[in-house]
């Protein structure tokens, strides 16, 4: 029995609405909460071997005139301490100040990157996310320059785009939320997984796309809409177990990985998942929305 999956392409994009708009909003009122790597500053990992208070150990910092940007505590039991870029002298006095309030402590790691480093990097991030996208509009436009009329090659690779921001914006968007309330940080590891799920968005796109292309060629289905539908029913099976096997590796990853990876492979686990849905429930639905919409127009 074949799935009108097309029909309801009207709820897909108010379902994609309701996903994304709180997290834009976040993004918006809240903006993201920018790691060491982007506003520059300096990252210590304190060890303590008696058991230490959160504020107690924030106040104890400040006695230095050093002004704390966030604290959090690691899985490992040990403090993640952040501030201003500081020096040598400076970062001494804040373990010489730890010891003499909670005894025995010690300096697991350190980093210190200047806000101007930061800030180029943050404007490499962007730079690269744009560059990516209108690269990939281009590049399925060409792929697909032998679909048949009235289909265009350019409507494939804006659909594609649509889905891939789809997938950004979400994430984006509820990682603005977690760091509004988990204090989670935006760092570099977060833009590798933004562009991982980029790609991981239009792999899955192109293969159902790919399909639509050879079975318009074929003269499958009645209409463009049933041609894309039928089309999603022969690639279904295939994007979602790619996806259930991508998300079991990351649900392992996450579970053993440790501290560092967690907010990564959380990134991830949600791009994927979305991409997936994306790929069928947004590029297909656009790209069929934006044919009917042509067709309509031209009669």
């Amino acid at each position: 029995m074949m799935i009108d999956v097309m029909s309801k392409k009207t709820w897909y994009f108010v379902f994609s609405g309701l996903v994304i708009i709180p997290g834009v909003v976040a993004l918006i009122i809240w903006g993201l909460n920018l790691g060491i790597d982007f506003t520059g500053g300096t990252l210590i990992e304190l060890s303590f071997q008696n058991k230490v208070n959160k504020t107690s150990l924030e106040t104890a910092i400040e006695k230095n005139n050093i002004e704390v940007a966030s604290i959090a505590p690691t899985d490992a039991g040990t403090y993640l301490i952040r501030t201003k870029p500081l020096t040598d002298n400076q970062r001494k006095s804040i373990l010489e100040t730890t010891k003499k309030e909670f005894g025995p402590t010690s300096e697991v790691s350190h980093e210190t990157i200047g806000p101007t480093i930061g800030a180029e990097l943050l404007r490499k991030a962007l730079i690269a996310l744009v560059v990516v996208s209108v690269a990939i509009v281009f590049y399925i436009a060409w792929a697909f320059r032998s679909v048949p009329k009235p289909a265009s090659s350019w409507r494939f690779g804006v659909s594609a785009v649509v889905a891939l921001l789809h997938d950004a914006f979400l994430v984006v968007g509820i990682f603005a939320i977690l760091g509004h309330f988990l204090a989670v940080e935006i760092d570099s590891l977060f833009v590798t997984a933004l562009l991982t799920i980029i790609g991981f968005s239009v792999h899955d796109t192109i293969v159902v796309f790919d399909r639509v292309r050879e079975n318009l060629k074929k003269g499958v289905g009645e209409d463009f809409s049933s041609t894309v539908n039928h089309s999603i029913m022969q690639t279904l099976g295939r994007s979602l177990n790619t996806s259930i096997t991508v998300v079991f590796v990351l649900l392992a990853v996450l579970l053993f990985g440790g501290a560092s990876l967690r907010w990564f492979t959380v990134a991830l686990l949600i791009g994927i998942i979305s991409g997936t849905y994306s790929s069928i429930f947004n590029a297909a639905a656009f790209l069929v929305a934006w044919q009917e919409w042509r067709a309509g127009r031209d009669n």
